[in-house]
């Protein structure tokens, strides 16, 4: 069963959180400290991700986990509903959010839908590849190579680029691609995240990204990547 790793200073959430996931059948453990969270991300298979911590906060945590090549899916639990504080989680990294307080029925939805997006469908496709111009993507290795030189995603990056390569020049709405790849039939959050994972996917695969030309915006109908992948 995947081991999830909750980093979080409050006794009484990180409880109800451990508490609501082992009922589920996951393995919780538990990071009161960055510090502490540092040493236990390699043992995880998804972080839940606390932003205020007493030796700093989980943007930086986030930062460092992304610095340092751990790929895991990571939830970020937001205690206000401030714009700003969800899109700079994003940002930084993380894969999805949620606003405090929140209901463990939909935290457990989340961690189910981010992990089965994370390890799921992705890593049953062995030896499959998808070639767009310079960028080769390895799916069952779920690598992305540009001139024999690694560049690293996110799960939700690489899934969120995947998706777009093999549906090449069809418009894709922000609702669809959350569906398709955040895995909610019903999303409650902000469809600006669609928005915030693509300026990070250009960031890191466009040459230009404020002038994009593999993944563009079609007004008012959503996203699209131009060109044809082949696997």
């Amino acid at each position: 069963m995947s081991r999830i790793l909750v980093v979080e200073d409050n006794d009484s959430v990180a409880l109800g959180l451990k508490l609501g996931l082992e009922k589920e059948g996951f393995t919780v453990v538990r990071a009161a400290r960055a510090l502490k969270a540092q040493s236990l991300v390699t043992k995880a298979d998804l972080v839940i991700l606390d932003i205020r911590l007493p030796d700093g906060d989980g943007f930086d945590l986030c930062r460092w986990f992304r610095a340092q090549g751990f790929l895991q899916p990571i939830l970020m639990l937001t205690a206000r509903d401030d714009v700003i504080d969800k899109i700079i989680g994003l940002e930084v990294g993380a894969d999805d959010y949620m606003t405090k307080p929140f209901e463990l029925r939909e935290v457990i939805a989340r961690v189910r839908a981010l992990l089965r997006r994370a390890y799921g469908t992705l890593s049953d496709e062995t030896g499959a590849t998808l070639h767009l111009g310079n960028l080769e993507l390895d799916l069952s290795g779920q690598r992305v190579l540009c001139k024999n030189e690694e560049i690293y995603l996110t799960s939700t990056e690489f899934k969120l680029l995947v998706y777009l390569a093999q549906h090449p020049d069809l418009p894709q709405s922000r609702q669809t691609l959350i569906e398709q790849i955040w895995g909610y039939e019903q999303y409650v959050g902000d469809p600006r995240t669609v928005d915030v994972h693509i300026r990070n996917l250009r960031r890191k695969i466009e040459s230009d990204p404020h002038n994009p030309r593999l993944i563009t915006t079609v007004r008012g109908a959503g996203y699209k990547l131009v060109g044809s992948g082949q696997v």
